[in-house]
C-alpha cells in the first residue's frame, strides 16, 4: 500500500512541474573557435647586389662602372669586385671597378662578406647596355644654290682653307653663293674652318 502511495505521489510532483512552466536547464552551445594565423616576417638577405644601370656614352668615351651592393646589419663586406664579358671574350676579370666602351655586355658582381666571423660568397650576374649617344648634325648638304631648312649658313670653298668663307642671310653675296656645306649656326661653321665674308 506504501509504495502504490508513493507512485502516485512521483507522479502528482511530476505534473506540477510540467504545469508550471519550469523547464530543464541544458548547456548553451558554444560559440566555434577562431583560428589566428600568425606569418612570420621575411628575413632580409644578408647581402643584396643591386643592378648596375645602362649607361650613354659620346663619341669613344668609356663609362666607367663600380659594384652597387647593399648588406644587412651585421653583415661585414670584405670585397666586391665585377668581371665582364662581351660574348666570349672577358674583358676584365676581378676588378673593383671597370671602363667599358659602347656595348653590350655580361656582367658578374661577386661579393665577400662576413656573418658572426663566417666568411660567405655570393654573385649575381647581369645584362649591361652602354649606348653611344646621337651625334648632333651641325651641317648638311646643298640643293643647287639653296641650302635646306634649318641649316640657312653657306660654306663657300674656294682655294686654301684661309678662303673658306660662310654667308648668312642678308649678306651681299649669299643669293649667289653656290654652298658645299651648310650649317645650323655661325659657329658652327667656325668650327667647320670657315671665317665670315665680309660682304
Amino acid at each position: 500500500m506504501n509504495s502504490i502511495t508513493r507512485t502516485f505521489a512521483a507522479i502528482a510532483m511530476a505534473a506540477t512541474v510540467a504545469f508550471s512552466g519550469v523547464g530543464v536547464a541544458t548547456a548553451a552551445p558554444l560559440a566555434p573557435t577562431q583560428s589566428v594565423s600568425v606569418i612570420a616576417a621575411k628575413k632580409a638577405p644578408a647581402i643584396t647586389i643591386n643592378k648596375i644601370s645602362n649607361k650613354t656614352v659620346k663619341g669613344s668615351a668609356k663609362a666607367t662602372i663600380k659594384p652597387s651592393v647593399k648588406a644587412a646589419k651585421g653583415v661585414k663586406v670584405t670585397k666586391k669586385l665585377l668581371t665582364v664579358k662581351q660574348g666570349k671574350k672577358t674583358v676584365a676579370k676581378n676588378k673593383a671597378s671597370v671602363a667599358l666602351k659602347a656595348g653590350t655586355y655580361k656582367v658578374t658582381t661577386t661579393v665577400n662578406y662576413t656573418v658572426s666571423k663566417k666568411k660567405l660568397k655570393v654573385s649575381k650576374t647581369q645584362t649591361l647596355v652602354i649606348k653611344k649617344a646621337a651625334v648632333k648634325k651641325s651641317w648638311a648638304a646643298p640643293k643647287g644654290k639653296n641650302c635646306p631648312a634649318g641649316f640657312p649658313v653657306k660654306g663657300n670653298k674656294t682655294g686654301s682653307n684661309n678662303e673658306w668663307k660662310y654667308h648668312v642671310k642678308g649678306g651681299q653675296f649669299y643669293d649667289r653663293t653656290i654652298p658645299e656645306q651648310c650649317f645650323k649656326t655661325t659657329s658652327d661653321a667656325r668650327k667647320a674652318g670657315y671665317r665670315a665674308s665680309k660682304r
